[in-house]
């Protein structure tokens, strides 16, 4: 009989820490607070901690956050947004909310996030001077090297973003992803590796003068209660519920994304030639996804989905050829030419080993 193995289970998470989870709910009732109370305030403290940085705002989404770091960017230096264009599109869902159009750059062929040459060469075309931030999206996990991105923005006066969504955890030299550009933005939908029983966000910021801004943007512009003092505001609150369950598991990421770039480690070494799992074996990756890259994913899918794998595509249309935004004029060589050749893999560290080892019989079975 074949081994069915879910792309993505939650419930079994939900079953092992359901008497954490339910003590912590029932402290949110006892307290009386539903919305930025003690809960709210203390996993701020904590996610601040863990991050290395000494701001940390909790809002209602992964968009919000995003949208709300660039609408403070925009109040310091009005202009476009550079992103990546493979990243799902939240990008350019929150630059068009605060009014920013989008340029898009291209992806480093090996990592698939933003690509530091690509990013120069696209800066001195549209002139720096134009550009209000440039949004790093440490993709799948992987989190990207910085220095020469933040370098690049640093001397054109331009605010680094760093999206955070599928990076919670992730290390490099000892520098956590989100403790390096001007903001970060974190996602905690209920698939991330820090996930919520439902939505939830959070900006991270190494300035007290950003952090103001976030803090007043989230809560209508305030100053003070009824006091509005920065236009262009909305209501965005991470709910006392969530940052209870939140802090539950916040103790629990190092483990659970170790496990996950185990789930990979094995992936990789039971993949024919012909198929390539981007690397996860190192704590610079939180290991959010296990990606294929191949010359024929649809084939390798249903051959997959044949001996009972769930599979995904993360992304399978970029933003530039989005109907809504499409720009047919952008070419963007590797992004295009990712298009067909990725697929995800379940990822998630709740799986049996027994799972771990179906996936790897299949994937060995495949001939292309």
């Amino acid at each position: 009989m074949t081994t069915r193995v879910p792309f993505n289970d939650l419930g079994r998470a939900l079953q092992t820490q359901a008497d954490l989870l339910r003590a912590a709910f029932e402290d949110v009732v006892a307290s009386g607070w539903l919305v930025h109370g003690p809960h709210h305030r203390a996993f701020e403290g904590e996610l601040a901690a863990y991050l290395g940085v000494p701001e940390v705002l909790g809002v209602a989404s992964g968009t919000d956050a995003l949208a709300l770091a660039l609408r403070a960017a925009q109040q310091v230096r009005p202009g476009q947004v550079v992103t990546a264009a493979n990243a799902g599109g939240y990008t350019s869902v929150a630059a068009r909310l605060v009014g920013a159009s989008v340029h898009y750059c291209d992806v480093d062929p090996e990592t698939h996030v933003l690509d530091g040459g690509a990013l120069a060469e696209l800066l001195d075309e549209i002139s720096g001077d134009e550009v209000s931030a440039v949004v790093v999206t440490h993709l799948y996990g992987h989190q990207a090297e910085l220095p020469e991105i933040a370098d690049l923005c640093r001397e054109r006066g331009i605010l680094l973003v760093e999206d955070c969504a599928q990076a919670v955890g992730a290390r490099r030299d000892g520098v956590a992803a989100g403790a390096t550009g001007d903001l970060a933005t974190f996602s905690f939908y209920p698939t991330k590796n820090l996930g919520a029983l439902g939505d939830g966000g959070a900006v991270a910021t190494r300035s007290a003068e950003l952090a103001e801004r976030v803090r007043q943007l989230r809560q209508y512009g305030w100053g003070t209660k009824y006091d509005v003092r920065l236009d262009l505001g909305t209501n965005s609150r991470l709910d006392e519920v969530q940052a209870a369950l939140l802090r539950v598991r916040l103790p629990m990421l190092d483990g659970f994304n170790e496990r996950r770039r185990a789930v990979i480690g094995r992936y990789s070494a039971a993949a024919p030639d012909g198929v390539r799992l981007l690397p996860a074996d190192g704590e610079w990756h939180s290991a959010h996804l296990a990606v294929v890259e191949t010359a024929d994913a649809a084939g390798l899918r249903r051959h997959l989905d044949a001996h009972g794998v769930g599979t995904d595509v993360h992304y399978p249309v970029p933003d530039h050829r989005q109907p809504a935004w499409a720009q047919p004029a952008v070419h963007l060589p590797v992004t295009d030419g990712l298009v067909g050749r990725i697929l995800s893999l379940p990822c998630f560290p709740e799986l049996r080993d027994d799972e771990v080892d179906a996936v790897c019989r299949a994937l060995g079975s495949y001939e292309g």
